[in-house]
């Protein structure tokens, strides 16, 4: 049970429900890109891609990118509706995840062949798909799933 920080205007509903399906789905997807991205330290993904400067401008771009997701959490948690278009976002980043390290695992890439980092990549894959699929039908339907 969530419980408000402040009294609600009047005339407004105090939230007491559990997450909603699509709330949950995305602080797990979330999660498991955060978990990626920590894995992706361990590998030194910025090898993998070709990226200059090391560790520094990689951690730079993963906060600049986590940013709008926090962001879309909040807008998520206040509307459904309004944070949908951020469900979606999150939904393809997880499935470009995904894809982008089955390209590189194909391809003979020692980097995430450890079972923890595959299971992270296919639970990612599944709940991004998962979110993907309530975000569309939240945003066509305007229900609060």
């Amino acid at each position: 049970m969530l419980l408000p920080l402040r009294k609600p205007p009047d005339g407004a509903c105090m939230r007491t429900e559990r997450l909603t399906r699509l709330e949950g789905l995305y602080v797990v997807t979330l999660a498991l890109l955060v978990v990626h991205e920590i894995d992706s330290a361990f590998w030194r993904e910025w090898d993998l891609f070709g990226l200059p400067g090391g560790i520094q401008p990689f951690l730079v771009a993963n906060f600049a990118l986590l940013l709008p997701f926090l962001y879309g959490l909040v807008r998520l948690s206040r509307s459904p509706r309004a944070g949908a278009p951020f469900s979606v976002a999150l939904a393809c980043a997880g499935v470009a995840a995904f894809g982008i390290h089955t390209y590189f695992l194909l391809r003979g890439r020692p980097e995430f062949r450890l079972p923890a980092s595959l299971a992270v990549l296919g639970v990612t894959l599944a709940t991004s798909v998962g979110l993907l699929v309530v975000s569309v039908w939240t945003l066509r339907s305007g229900s609060r799933r």
